[in-house]
């Protein structure tokens, strides 16, 4: 395979890699729904904490726990909603059980949306 034929695979996966974040077609009442229960998973403060700090690291509950600063059965209730509705993956590594994110999409809508918020409490500008 020439330089050529590699730098042109590259350049195609990047391509690919972008069109992956961007979905154009007009949302069908399947996707409005599903992202209508995302918002709604979103809404709770706990949650959205719990989903921002997976956002940035795995975690088991007792991080959770000490970060959000509320009680373990708190998070592992929220933990069970946020599993049980796909956003949030789990692993067993010994007796502890590590949480993720289940998609990068998640993590982006997530941070956007306290990023906005940022704004909003500190009255910086909206970008364009």
């Amino acid at each position: 395979m020439s330089v050529i034929d590699t730098r042109d695979r590259r350049r195609d996966r990047g391509a690919d890699s972008a069109a992956s974040l961007a979905h154009l077609n007009e949302p069908d009442d399947a996707r409005l729904a599903v992202a209508t229960e995302t918002f709604r998973m979103l809404a709770d403060p706990t949650r959205l904490h719990i989903l921002w700090l997976l956002a940035h690291a795995e975690a088991d509950v007792t991080t959770l726990t000490e970060a959000c600063h509320t009680s373990r059965t708190a998070v592992s209730q929220h933990l069970a909603k946020l599993r049980f509705t796909g956003l949030v993956a789990s692993r067993r590594d010994g007796r502890r059980i590590i949480y993720t994110l289940a998609d990068g999409h998640l993590a982006r809508l997530v941070r956007e949306a306290l990023n906005y918020a940022d704004h909003q409490v500190t009255g910086e500008a909206p970008h364009g």
